[in-house]
Formats: C-alpha cells, sequence, structure tokens
C-alpha cells in the first residue's frame, strides 16, 4: 500500500510539472509575438520618417530603373508630384543629360567596360556592390537647376538578386555657393599676390617686432614693480600688524602698484624708456661663457664683412659681478662696432686681463681708422655718430652712450684709446666676484640632512632658482612664515639641477629668464633625469604676456605664476603643490 502511494504522489507531481511547461512555454510564446510585433512597429516607424522627410529625397527604383517610390522630399526638391513619376520614368530623366553621358564615358574608362549613357550610368557602380556616392545635376519640373549629392544602393531580395535601387540625394547648392565664393575669393588673392605677400612680410616682421617689444619690456618693468608689491603685502600681512598711519602708507604703496601694473600696456607704447632707471641684478657671472656667447652671436657678421677675430682663452674659472644680459649688451655692442667701423679685412681682438686684484678689464681693439682727439671728446653724447651719418653704415648714435651707463650702473669703468690711421680700443672695467658654486653640494647635503619634524609632520624642501636677489629675498620672507618648509636656492638653472638631483626637493619654483640655462630648458633637463621626473615644477617669471604663459604650461610647468606675485595666491599655489607633492610621495602607485 505504501508503494502505490508513492507512485501516485510521484505521478502527480510529474503531471504538475508538465502542466508548469506547457504554461511557461505558451507565455514565451506571446512574449516573443509582441517583441515581433515591436520590433515590426519601429521599423514601420523607421520607413515612415526616412520615406516622409523633406530634407532629402528619396527614390526607389525597380530593378529596370523605373521609379516606383518618390518620397515628400523629392517631391519639395524637384516641384513633381508621385504621380507624376511612378511607374513613368527613371531618375536619368530628371539628371542633366550632358552629365550622364560624361559620367558613363568616366565608368567606362574607369571600370574596363562599356556603360550606356542613362540609368545604367547611375547604378552601375552599386549594380557590382560597389559604394557609389556622386555628384550631379537634378533638373526641376519648372527647368530649374540645382546640384545634388546622389547616394545609390542597390536593393536585393532573399536569394541576393537585385529587385531595384535606392537613390538618396541632397540639395547641394549652399556648399556650392560658398565653393563657388572661395574660388571668387581665391581668385582675387591670386591677382594681387606679389602684393598681399609684400604686406603679409611687413605686417609679420612688425607684429614680431612688437611682441618681442612687448615681451622684454614687460619683464623690464614688471621685476622691479613685483619687489615693490611684494614686501609691500609682506608689510600688509606682517605680525605684529602695522600702525594705523603705516596702515595708511602701505595702502597707499599697494593701491597705486596694482594701477601701476594696469597701466603697464600703455607705458609699454611709449616712444623712450629712461635707461637710467633700469634695475639691474648684479650677480656673479662667468666671463668664460659671456665671453663665449658673445662670440657665437658676433662672428658670422665679422665673417660676412671679412673681419677676423681673437678670443681669449681662460685657464681658470673667472666671474664678474654684473648683469649677465646687460653685459652681454655691452660687449656686443664694442664688438659690433668694431666690426662696423673695420677696414676691409681688418681684425678685432679681445683681450681680458686683471688691471687691479679686484677688477678685470676686457678690451676690444679693432684696425679702423681710429679717433681724433676732437672725435674722442664728443665720442659718449647721445645721437652724435661723429659724422658718421654720412656713411653708409646704419647707427642711432646711443650705442654707447647707452654702455656707458650700463657699466657705471654695474660699478664699473669704460674708455677708449685711439690714433687716426690705427685703430681704437675700447676697454671696460668690472668687479671681480667669487665664485657661486664654492659650496653648492654642502649646502644642499644640509638642506637633504633629516629634516626637522613639525606637528608629527616632516618639513617639505622647496628649491628656487632664481637670478634676481630682491625676487629671493621675497620668497625668503615669505617661507620663512611657513614652519612647515624649508627653502633652498639657486641662482641659474646648472646649479638648479644639481641642487635638485643632490636634494630631491618636494617642489621647485623657477624662474624663466635664467643667466644661461633658461627656465624652460632646465625643466625639461629635470624631466628627462629619472631621478627628478616626478618633482612638481611651478614657474614664477615677470614674462606675463599671454603667449608666455601659454607656451609654460605646454612645456610642462605645473603652474604658472607671474610677478608682481599676489601674497596669497602665492600661497595658496605652494599650499596646492605641496599637498600634490605630498600625495605622491605617498601614494604606492606614483610613476616616476
Amino acid at each position: 500500500m505504501r508503494t502505490e502511494a508513492l507512485q501516485q504522489q510521484l505521478a502527480n507531481a510529474l503531471a504538475t510539472v508538465r502542466a508548469l511547461q506547457e504554461e511557461l512555454a505558451e507565455t514565451n510564446r506571446g512574449q516573443v509575438a509582441l517583441t515581433m510585433e515591436w520590433e515590426g512597429l519601429k521599423t514601420g516607424a523607421l520607413q515612415s520618417a526616412i520615406f516622409n522627410s523633406a530634407n532629402f529625397s528619396s527614390i526607389a527604383t525597380d530593378a529596370k530603373g523605373v521609379i516606383q517610390i518618390f518620397n515628400v522630399g523629392a517631391e519639395r526638391m524637384l516641384g513633381y508630384t508621385a504621380a507624376e513619376v511612378m511607374n513613368k520614368i527613371t531618375p536619368a530623366d530628371i539628371s542633366d543629360p550632358q552629365e550622364v553621358i560624361a559620367r558613363a564615358k568616366a565608368l567606362s574608362t574607369e571600370l574596363g567596360t562599356p556603360i550606356t549613357p542613362g540609368f545604367e550610368a547611375l547604378v552601375f557602380k552599386a549594380s557590382r556592390g560597389i559604394e557609389d556616392i556622386y555628384e550631379l545635376t537634378y533638373i526641376r519640373k519648372d527647368g530649374s537647376r540645382f546640384p545634388a549629392v546622389v547616394s545609390v544602393t542597390a536593393l536585393r531580395d532573399a536569394r541576393d538578386a537585385i529587385i531595384g535601387y535606392l537613390l538618396i540625394g541632397t540639395d547641394n547648392t549652399l556648399r556650392k555657393q560658398i565653393e563657388e565664393e572661395r574660388n571668387r575669393v581665391y581668385k582675387v588673392l591670386q591677382e594681387n599676390t606679389l602684393e598681399l605677400e609684400k604686406a603679409k612680410a611687413v605686417a609679420e616682421k612688425a607684429n614680431l617686432a612688437k611682441s618681442d617689444f612687448l615681451s622684454s619690456m614687460s619683464h623690464e618693468l614688471r621685476s622691479p614693480l613685483n619687489a615693490i608689491l611684494g614686501f609691500a603685502q609682506l608689510m600688509d600681512s606682517d605680525t605684529p600688524p602695522p600702525t594705523p598711519s603705516q596702515q595708511g602708507s602701505i595702502d597707499q604703496i599697494l593701491h597705486a602698484g596694482w594701477y601701476l601694473l594696469e597701466l603697464i600696456g600703455e607705458i609699454l607704447d611709449l616712444a623712450v624708456i629712461e635707461s637710467g632707471r633700469l634695475s639691474l641684478s648684479l650677480e656673479a657671472v662667468s666671463l668664460p661663457d659671456v665671453m663665449m656667447e658673445c662670440q657665437s652671436m658676433i662672428e658670422p657678421q665679422a665673417q660676412k664683412r671679412g673681419i677676423s677675430m681673437t678670443f681669449p682663452s681662460f685657464a681658470n674659472p673667472c666671474y664678474i659681478k654684473a648683469d649677465r644680459t646687460r653685459v652681454k649688451q655691452v660687449i656686443i655692442n664694442l664688438l659690433s662696432n668694431a666690426i662696423k667701423y673695420n677696414q676691409p679685412d681688418g681684425s678685432v681682438s679681445v683681450n681680458c686681463v686683471m688691471t687691479l686684484p679686484d677688477r678685470v678689464r676686457i678690451s676690444v681693439k679693432d684696425t679702423g681708422a681710429g679717433l681724433s682727439p676732437d672725435n674722442l671728446a664728443q665720442l659718449f653724447q647721445p645721437f652724435n655718430r661723429l659724422g658718421q651719418e654720412a656713411g653708409g653704415e646704419e647707427g642711432t648714435g646711443i650705442g654707447l652712450v647707452v654702455s656707458k651707463r650700463l657699466v657705471e650702473l654695474m660699478q664699473g669703468r669704460i674708455g677708449v684709446a685711439s690714433t687716426v690711421g690705427t685703430g681704437s680700443e675700447f676697454w671696460l672695467e668690472l668687479l671681480v666676484a667669487s665664485d657661486p658654486h664654492a659650496g653648492y653640494i654642502e649646502a644642499a647635503g644640509a638642506a637633504g640632512a633629516a629634516p626637522p619634524v613639525i606637528d608629527g609632520r616632516k618639513s617639505r624642501l622647496l628649491l628656487y632658482i632664481e637670478d634676481n636677489p630682491a625676487n629671493l629675498k621675497l620668497i625668503e620672507q615669505l617661507i620663512a612664515r611657513r614652519p612647515d618648509m624649508r627653502l633652498l636656492t639657486a641662482q641659474n638653472g646648472n646649479d638648479g639641477i644639481n641642487l635638485a638631483r643632490v636634494s630631491l626637493p618636494d617642489v621647485i619654483l623657477m624662474d624663466i629668464n635664467l643667466p644661461g640655462l633658461n627656465g624652460i630648458e632646465a625643466m625639461k633637463i629635470l624631466r628627462l633625469d629619472p631621478l627628478t621626473a616626478h618633482i612638481p615644477i611651478v614657474a614664477l617669471s615677470a614674462n606675463a604676456m599671454p603667449c608666455d604663459i601659454e607656451k609654460g604650461l605646454e612645456a610642462g610647468f605645473f603652474r604658472y605664476l607671474t610677478k608682481p606675485i599676489k601674497v596669497n595666491q602665492f600661497m595658496d599655489t605652494l599650499s596646492e603643490v605641496m599637498e600634490f607633492a605630498t600625495a605622491g610621495r605617498d601614494s604606492p602607485h606614483r610613476t616616476e
């Protein structure tokens, strides 16, 4: 009895399962039917949207080319109703006959088979399974014409037999008009090519000169203004705060300084800049490096005039106290004059000797006509060319005047000795400076020693590469307000690179206009070195033209700050880049 009961229960269970399976199958069949119905509705909607679009013509034909479908867009473009063309004509009948003949001829040549002018020429490629999009002229019912771009597709049945063709066309009138206008303008430009090229060359030269002038003058004006505003902001935020009287003065300085910064653009348009007010950066400059740079700059001019030149060789390092840019300007001016006013196939010799324990003399001797005592007395007068204005050499008569003022501003002297018929020897004397590289490895080692711990965190190291003493002093005072940071400085790109490799700072602050190796070049070298490639580098420069900033960011600087600095902005940027450097250092996924 128990076995029969179990068998009955099993049979009942199987019957229930079969019933559920049948119900599930019926449900699936219903879902499939609904899906097919929905897909059919979507397909129908898409077809309806295509064939009722007014934006392009859709013309479908049978296998012989007779039009079977002529949509709303075709009616709008061609002026026919669908009833006027369906089962009556082919697309060739509404196309320019000459273009159809030309197309048949071109295709015959291209494909190496005879093609009959007419509808066959319009669909031959498509009938061979070749993608075909071409341009031709459609003719409207009223006889007017318009250019069209036509895409042709062969329509095939389930057995891959062609049952017709679909031609989709768009009105190309606007593009043709644009092309015609462009061709017309181009033709006008061609007719005036010579004049336009001359005007373009003049405009480019003027624009380049203007850009160079603006960039140079912007730097010259912003450097001293940076110190004024920077120190004024330091006093403004100092602890204890300034007295009311001091605060009033500081406010006036800041107000006038920022206003002056806004007016720099107008100041740059001035025709004359008072050279006696130049702000010079006096530092230890390598005389051999300066002479080498001047030699490379001036030798092409000498070779062009057939003038031979000799330069001194230096067995030992020699440093002078000077502004690198300005001392080069003075030496180049003396060399240029020695070449310009020399005799044919003459010579120029440059020499460097110690005249006193603390002074070095740089002399430039030529084999020119020499100067009379009267001319020597008038030599350093502005705009006085000593009668040379009647000769063929260009000049303004202010080069030696500017050179004299620059040398004197660098605490030096300049003079000349000359004999008529023999030549002249111009010289300048500058103070000797000590080797700035001495001890930089020791400084780097000290900076790289175990950093102090503040509030449980190690202080971070900032390397500032800057050649301007005032700017260095300003940043030193700003960093003094950050007990979480230590400052290491270098005054040129090469020293900065060496210090970075030895001390591995967290962040590098880089001036752009550095002596010798500029900031962008130094940054690229650091980026290529695996030891320093990961260190974020922030530019701090008086080159504040938009193109300068864009160039700096594209070169790879983390941020680009301009002088005069805004203290709050500078401090915020410093915090941001330090956080970035800290995150990179602590992250196990940082790549170097």
